[in-house]
């Protein structure tokens, strides 16, 4: 897996951008999914991981329950790759991880934590079109006959119904990436989709790398962190935009008026 430290704003959208030429359709399509954390350390650690203890036990507890008390207009279809979904979004200890289309939105978790900008940032940036060749056959079958390259829970449920079902489809590792329903704004706002891996425990990170061809890392210097940061507020990439309502508006007034106090030019 390639590390590129970028040293200025400008390369740092042509890394991200880089490779998005598609021939076939004569269009910048790029095929790659986007990850921005605030630390360059972190890993690709999913909330349910993060837990401990035995995960795959604690999976079926929380799930279950979640189904149990949330309301039963929560998901639009009654499946559990909606279910995981909407508790991912809720914030439940899931085995999904967040990602976005956008580059953009994936700069702005980058830099979105003030208390972060003495470390360096880091985008993950990962080939779907390219992980897909890793999957069991009937997923794969599934997607080439829908001319799709991402799953949603309609196309997931044809080939396994069940996470039990799901991670039964091959002994080893794989992962899949979901494209949430547009349960609200922030959804659809944050061009979210996410991965999903078919054991609770698995680490994506750990499965990328062995097969480092798949991904790359841009990793953002802490001292280019306050200029991505304020040319996206100009960009009106900002929590207001990113997570409505009021709780996202009251966090973007108070990164946006915290003084600078770091006494870099």
């Amino acid at each position: 897996m390639d590390d590129i430290r970028v040293a200025s704003w400008n390369e740092l959208n042509e890394r991200l951008y880089e490779g998005s030429w598609n021939p076939s359709l004569r269009r910048f399509r790029s095929s790659f999914a986007f990850r921005g954390l605030s630390k360059a350390g972190y890993e690709l650690t999913t909330s349910l991981a993060r837990l401990g203890g035995a995960v795959a036990d604690l999976e079926g507890h929380l799930l279950r329950n979640f189904r149990k008390y949330a309301h039963r207009e929560a998901v639009p279809r009654d499946s559990v790759w909606n279910w995981l979904a909407v508790g991912q979004h809720h914030g439940l200890p899931t085995r999904l991880l967040d990602w976005t289309y956008s580059p953009y939105v994936a700069m702005h978790f980058a830099t979105a934590e003030l208390e972060d900008f003495d470390a360096d940032g880091v985008i993950w940036c990962v080939d779907y079109r390219r992980t897909n060749q890793f999957l069991p056959d009937p997923l794969r079958a599934s997607l080439e006959d829908e001319g799709s390259h991402v799953f949603t829970d309609e196309l997931l449920s044809r080939t396994a119904r069940t996470l039990q079902a799901f991670d039964a489809l091959s002994q080893s590792e794989f992962v899949v990436f979901l494209e949430p329903p547009s349960l609200d704004d922030r959804l659809v706002n944050q061009f979210a989709l996410f991965s999903l891996m078919n054991a609770p425990s698995a680490g994506l990170d750990h499965w990328l790398a062995r097969h480092p061809e798949l991904s790359r890392r841009i990793v953002i210097p802490a001292a280019l962190k306050w200029e991505v940061r304020d040319k996206l507020d100009q960009a009106n990439l900002t929590e207001r935009v990113l997570r409505p309502g009021l709780d996202g508006l009251s966090r973007w007034l108070k990164r946006y008026y915290t003084p600078r106090t770091d006494m870099a030019r």
